[in-house]
């Protein structure tokens, strides 16, 4: 071939070609439509980017983000993790239970137990998270059982667990509420202020943990061997990753994060019941599936989470400012993301297979 030849083929693959517009249209289809949603939504209330709407999406995004983050290694291993919200409930009722206010001792769920520290807590709600996502990666990787079946069982035994310990103590069924300011201030207190707008600090823990989790994804080997494992789980074992191992690790990494997402939302919510984290992993799938992270898997970036779980908060606060706008159509719009971010998804796999 002459080299001029060669350039003519290099130029055309440099070259904008309609196909190529196009597959990128419908590749970032999903994401071009919230895009359009957004700038209707805030031509229709301008209300919607001012900076107390902005502060308010961008508290919402790290709420929501630790539980995405966790999900997202889960969906890396071509699986998922349905038991996600009911064991974000499940911490966020232990960690209210245990920082609740001791001036009113009467009130207090376990009134034998004083002032606990936060980071013990903290940690009490990541053990018990991480304990649970333990034992559904041990189902999955011994017995060879689809997450799907293995955490939708999990899901009904922590729902039952979490109804059994509201009613525990001096609790009997009611509310986890009257919470330790300590614990209030900690989670939701003003990190900063931003144009009569404060940013609370939960904001900065939730930048701290995407810094981990990129950390681990990137730079360990238990992130390569996590996503050697999920491409082809066959060639991974053969080139010398430890499946169980793994399988275990990723599922329990996730059960942490959902252990620290209870424990914001302990604080966040104030007034826990047995339905704290109801529908979580939805969003937390949905955000992740949105942001690049393939059910395929061994396909996945962090930044792609992030960016997920943001666009789906930009949507459903913007749906709460549309006026007349019927909140009984959000799980209806939920699915609908989810359906059509997954058959992109799928369709993105045929073409390249």
């Amino acid at each position: 071939m002459s080299q001029e030849s060669k350039n003519l083929q290099t130029s055309a693959r440099g070259m904008i070609t309609p196909q190529k517009v196009g597959n990128f249209v419908l590749n970032n289809a999903l994401i071009i439509l919230m895009v359009i949603a957004v700038i209707y939504i805030a031509i229709i209330n301008p209300n919607f980017l001012s900076t107390g709407s902005i502060v308010n999406i961008i508290s919402q995004t790290a709420a929501y983000l630790p539980a995405a983050l966790g999900i997202g290694g889960c969906i890396v291993l071509t699986g998922t993790d349905l038991s996600a919200g009911r064991i974000v409930g499940l911490t966020a009722c232990v960690s209210a239970s245990l920082l609740q206010s001791t001036l009113n001792m009467a009130n207090k769920m376990w009134p034998e137990i004083g002032a606990l520290p936060i980071p013990v807590v903290i940690v009490v709600a990541m053990v018990i998270g991480a304990a649970i996502g333990a034992f559904n990666g041990f189902f999955v990787a011994k017995f060879k059982l689809h997450p799907f079946i293995v955490t939708l069982g999990t899901q009904l035994i922590v729902y039952t667990l979490l109804l059994i310990y509201v009613t525990m103590g001096n609790n009997n069924g009611m509310a986890i509420a009257n919470l330790d300011k300590s614990y209030t201030d900690f989670v939701k207190g003003e990190m900063f202020n931003i144009g009569g707008a404060s940013v609370p600090w939960y904001v900065l823990y939730a930048m701290i943990l995407t810094f981990v989790m990129w950390f681990i994804w990137n730079k360990t080997k238990f992130g390569k061997n996590m996503f050697a494992l999920g491409s082809n789980e066959e060639a991974a074992r053969v080139s010398g990753v430890n499946v169980f191992l793994t399988t275990v690790m990723v599922f329990a990494l996730a059960g942490a994060m959902y252990g620290f997402t209870g424990f914001i939302e302990g604080a966040r919510i104030a007034s826990n019941t047995a339905n704290t984290g109801f529908n979580y992993e939805l969003d937390a799938i949905a955000a992740c599936v949105i942001g690049g992270v393939s059910f395929v898997g061994g396909i996945g970036k962090i930044s792609g989470i992030v960016i997920g779980v943001l666009m789906l908060r930009l949507i459903f606060i913007g749906l709460n400012m549309i006026p007349g706008m019927n909140q009984n159509f959000f799980y209806l719009i939920k699915g609908a993301i989810i359906l059509f971010a997954c058959a992109l998804d799928m369709r993105k796999y045929l073409a390249k297979k």
